[in-house]
This record gives C-alpha cells, structure tokens and sequence, in this order.
C-alpha cells in the first residue's frame, strides 16, 4: 500500500473482527448447500450483501440458454431455486474493476465418517472444521468480510467491485457461464477457491474417459474357452498407468515443477461380469485424464485414445477386438494468464506486506472455474484462497483459521491496490 497508516488500519480492523469472521464462515458451513441446494444459502448472503449497501442481483439462471454456451457441462437438473448472486459495490471515481468468483455449493458429506457434525463448525487446534471449510466457504467468507471491514471503515474504491457466488460449480460450473452471460466482467478477478494462500494463474484441465472391453464368455465347467474381459480390463488399466508415466515424464510446465497431481491419469471404476459363476464378458472402465495449460485437450484426448488402441494390436485377442475408447462425462479445459499479469504483482506485493514474506507463485492442481473466466468472460482471473487443496473433498474437513483471517486482510489491501481509493 502506498499509505502505509491505511494499511495498518484495515490490517488491525481484520484483526477486531476476528470473532466475526469465524462466525460468518461457521454460519456458511452450518447450510447444506450440497449441489442442488443451494437455495438457502444464497438467500442468506444476498441478505447480508444489502446489509453492506451492495447491489444485488439474485437470479435462477437460464438453462436453455447455458445449453447454448461453447463450455457449457451438461447436467440433468434445472435451477429453479437454486439462484445466482452478484454483489456490486459501485466505485466512486474512474479505478479498475475487480471481479471476486465463488461458488457456494459443496459435495455430501456422511456424518458416520466425520469426527464431528459436518454441518456444524468446529474450531479446534487453529483449525475450523466442517464440510466446505476449505471448498469453498472460506473464500466465500474472506472475500465477503473483505468488503465488510472496507465498509465499516467507510473507505471507498475507486473502481467497481464484484461478488460472484455461483451455484452447481461441483457438477458443472454453470453457475459461472451463467455469471458472464449474464454480462458481468473486470479488469481482473480473483477466485477464492482453495489456493493454500498461493497466487495461481493457472488451472488444470480434467476430462473423463470410459473404456468398454470385450471378452467372450463360456460354461464355468469350460472356462479355459472363455476370454474374461476382467483380465483384459486389468491389462488396460495397467496401460493407463504406464501412459501417465510417459506425461508425467515429458510435458512440462514453469508453473508446475511437480506433474504428478496436474496429470493424473488414472482408473476410478472398474466393472466386469454379470454373475459370480459365468466368465465376464464384457467390462466397463471409467476414469479421469488431467491436462496442463497450454496443452490442447482434443489432441490430449487424441494421444490417450491412441495410446490404448495401439497396445491393443499387440494382444491375440483385443487386437480383433479392439477397446471402445471414449471421453463423456465431465469436462474441464485448462486455463492461464500470464504471471506477468499487473493483478499477480498486485497480490505479492499486498502478500509480502501482511505475510512479511513472500508469495508462492504456480499453478493450481485440478479444475477451477477460472477456465470460464480467462477463456470466455473477458476477466483474466487467479486463484488465491485461504482453503487448502488437500482438503478439498475430505472427510473432517478443515481450514486454518489463521489463513482465513490473513486472507482477509490481503484481499481487502488489494481491492485499495487494484481499484484505488
């Protein structure tokens, strides 16, 4: 900050607020809003957005319309009842706009596997836990309560500021295709998505694939003519892991000096056989392919296709009978800006203020939506969030609490680097 004193101020007001900042996430956490209901929590928050004298915009977003975007996900349920919510605080002079994504949506939990009651935040050991702690109601949190401590303090930026909660980002991330068709966009963005408090410019593409393999089924008391499609399934899964191997060793990435999570490519079910006493003839592989940035993902999809077809010539059987190989389901592209990008020198420098050191600039494992962002909504967006990516999906949940508070500070401190004031 080029005012120092300000600094200080915002940085000690964070601090007061402590308490209340706890309880707004706890508050966040204690609503169910697994995909598909997300109805009640994001009632809450446009509530509590007017409170702060935002513009808001709640809206159920247009499904036939979603069915006419480029990246739009195919999913079986409308949104009625399940709204967007966009809060604007209006600049008050001619400042650069920032964007704040976030989707409010979490996957089930089951209590029987947790500690404590997922949906009632526990604060233990300096750690919050509860399910959507890091994924991704703490950034819901600290980019909302980023905006509460600017308004109690009474200081206004000069240029606009968004904040985009979407709904059905576990499951698609229509919520935010919704968001730019919508016509909402900045200068730049931040999604606070669990980022372990890093400056990621970059995200990961992340594609499903299913494989059928065919056998030939005999009498139990005959087996030996029976060609189980369970072992040749096996045979494919083992080339599965041998093609990600082969990624792992030549695509390379300055944001990702470790490949492993980025390209993951691996077997999440495996199915064969219709009854316990018959060969099986049939059997059905499914699972996930990552993608860097950078990489085009047809050509991805290409090269894995042809990967297992042409080890498939190589055997008596499959080379007859070749595995139908296909990619459906989800899908998500890869996405970057530049780490030269004016927003990414904006946050180190706030970083280094609070944290007293420096930033960690790579790239984030896994899909986000910032792919709609920088590659279709005119925003180029990072990711920074208090969450952490370990933690994403978990069972006991958990997010520093330590992380959340400063997390708060640094994007407050940013909006008045980025917009002015």
């Amino acid at each position: 900050m080029d005012n120092d004193k300000l600094a200080k101020e915002i940085v000690q007001e964070v601090d007061k607020k402590k308490d209340e900042i706890i309880d707004f996430l706890a508050k966040l956490i204690s609503f169910q809003s697994v995909t598909g209901n997300e109805g009640p929590i994001q009632e809450y928050i446009s509530e509590y957005l007017k409170r702060l004298n935002l513009e808001v915009d709640i809206w159920e977003p247009d499904h036939e319309a979603l069915k006419r975007h480029p990246a739009y996900v195919p999913v079986e349920n409308g949104y009625e009842n399940r709204p967007n919510v966009v809060g604007k605080l209006a600049g008050s002079g001619d400042g650069k706009s920032l964007l704040f994504n976030g989707h409010v949506d979490v996957i089930p939990a089951k209590p029987e596997n947790w500690e404590t009651d997922p949906w009632e935040a526990v604060v233990k050991d300096g750690k919050m836990y509860g399910r959507g702690a890091s994924d991704m109601k703490a950034g819901d949190a600290a980019m909302t309560m980023a905006i509460k401590v600017l308004h109690d303090l009474g200081i206004e930026p000069k240029g606009d500021v968004f904040l985009e909660y979407v709904v059905d980002e576990e499951i698609s991330g229509n919520g935010t295709i919704a968001c730019i068709q919508r016509g909402y966009k900045a200068d730049a963005g931040i999604s606070c998505e669990a980022g372990d408090m890093e400056i990621q410019p970059a995200t990961t593409g992340s594609m499903w694939f299913e494989i059928e393999v065919e056998g030939k089924s005999a009498s139990m008391s005959r087996r030996w003519e029976a060609v189980s499609a369970l072992d040749k399934g096996y045979m494919i899964a083992r080339w599965i892991s041998e093609f990600e191997e082969e990624r792992i060793k030549t695509i390379k990435h300055p944001l990702y000096p470790d490949t492993r999570g980025s390209l993951a490519c691996f077997v999440g079910m495996f199915n064969a056989g219709t009854y316990p006493s018959a060969p099986p003839a049939r059997c059905i592989i499914k699972g996930r392919m990552g993608a860097l940035p950078g990489e085009i993902p047809s050509e991805a999809q290409k090269s894995f296709i042809n990967y297992i077809l042409e080890r498939a010539k190589r055997d008596p059987w499959l080379k007859d009978h070749p595995p139908k190989v296909a990619f459906k389901g989800y899908y998500a592209e890869p996405a970057e800006i530049s780490s030269d990008f004016p927003l990414v020198g904006t946050i180190k420098k706030v970083y280094k203020t609070v944290m007293n050191n420096e930033a960690v600039v790579k790239g984030h494992d896994g899909a986000a939506d910032t792919r709609f962002l920088i590659n279709y909504g005119d925003t180029p967006t990072v990711i920074f969030g208090p969450g952490t990516i370990s933690q994403m999906h978990a069972d006991n949940e958990w997010v520093s609490v330590d992380n959340l508070i400063n997390s708060v500070k640094i994007l407050a401190l940013t909006i008045l680097e980025w917009c002015g004031y």
